[in-house]
């Protein structure tokens, strides 16, 4: 005789999905929704802004047929949505449209901008991370020396003096006076185009190319660039070194490790760095994503053919096909960043795994 679990119908079984599909499809949303967002605000601003981009394709003195001729060319006739919803449309395809001021594709024009700050960036915070991190900890550890006064002022130095000065200043003295670093630009003008462009830095396709001409030349040109940068994130990453690291060996788990006879090397960085490693990723991250978009003043010092020069030309004309490219850009890169700071929580600190 059957049981009567033989009888009942068998129950339905359930589909498991993977614990991150959740998670994933809601970052995913809140990422396509902060874009959207950030592009629309863009594109209204720009349009009520008191450009005229059709005057700096045909000039001011172009008569009204031409005028209307552009503006319609441009889409500039249809309603504001319109010129939003095409813009998206061409976007999601690949296409920015044309830039204004150079004629060239925006896509061919970042293709060329973005490695060159890129570079510039990466070298720069490789410079405030080796230098402000070690003082940072110096300062903390020997709190109210004359080691803590040097890094302090150094931090007052690097955020109160305009870089654009500090730029100028570093021109004439290190190129125009001892020759020790190159001008403008990226390289040497009998350089330009002398290695097979690969990534787009300089340095990097020069190593590839095993072209120790174009090496040399390419670093002495962003070395210069890449200190002043690198002085000013230090600046910030050594202020907020110390403050954290202050804080850490103010606990009493580092009090204890002393009375245990721990050496003060490795209660301070064994165990109090890495305690504030967490905090310092998000504050590395923030430097950087700064030094991508921000390093305007430095680019136009030294005429460095990079995003933040090619941004502020846009703006400056109202090219709002650049301008809404660069923008997305901008945003794309805090966003990674921030996933990236927040896949190293999970490394450097046990308690999220």
């Amino acid at each position: 005789m059957s049981s009567l679990t033989d009888l009942a119908p068998p129950r339905p079984v359930r589909s498991r999905r993977p614990r991150w599909v959740l998670p994933a499809l809601r970052g995913s949303f809140s990422i396509a929704l902060t874009l959207l967002g950030l592009l629309a605000l863009t594109f209204f601003i720009g349009r009520v802004l008191p450009f005229d981009p059709i005057a700096a394709v045909v000039g001011e003195k172009a008569d009204a047929s031409v005028y209307e001729t552009v503006r319609a060319k441009l889409g500039l006739d249809q309603p504001l949505y319109v010129q939003f919803g095409l813009f998206l449309r061409d976007m999601l395809s690949g296409n920015f449209g044309r830039a204004i001021f150079t004629g060239n594709a925006v896509a061919d024009d970042l293709r060329h901008v973005i490695p060159a700050t890129v570079e510039l960036a990466t070298v720069a915070i490789i410079i405030g991370c080796g230098f402000g991190i070690p003082l940072g900890v110096a300062a903390a550890v020997y709190r109210g020396r004359p080691i803590d006064h040097a890094v302090r002022l150094l931090s007052l130095v690097g955020h109160s003096v305009p870089i654009f000065w500090l730029g100028l200043m570093g021109l004439i003295i290190f190129y125009a006076w001892l020759g020790w670093v190159g001008g403008s630009g990226r390289v040497d003008i009998f350089y330009l185009d002398a290695v097979p462009r690969r990534t787009g830095m300089l340095l990097v396709d020069s190593l590839l190319a095993g072209d120790w001409d174009v090496f040399v030349s390419a670093f002495r040109h962003i070395i210069l660039p890449a200190l002043l940068l690198g002085y000013s994130s230090m600046a910030y990453i050594s202020r907020m070194t110390r403050s954290f690291m202050l804080d850490q060996l103010g606990q009493e788990y580092v009090t204890t490790a002393r009375v245990k006879g721990l050496s003060r090397r490795r209660v301070v960085w064994g165990h109090a760095f890495r305690n504030v490693l967490v905090q310092l990723a998000t504050i590395v991250a923030i430097s950087y994503g700064g030094l991508l978009e921000g390093a305007v003043l430095t680019e136009t010092v030294f005429a460095w053919p990079g995003f933040g020069q090619y941004l502020t030309t846009a703006l400056m004309i109202g090219d709002m096909n650049a301008v809404l490219a660069c923008t997305l850009i901008v945003g794309l890169v805090f966003i990674c960043l921030n996933l990236i700071t927040d896949l190293l929580y999970r490394f450097l600190d046990p308690r999220t795994r």
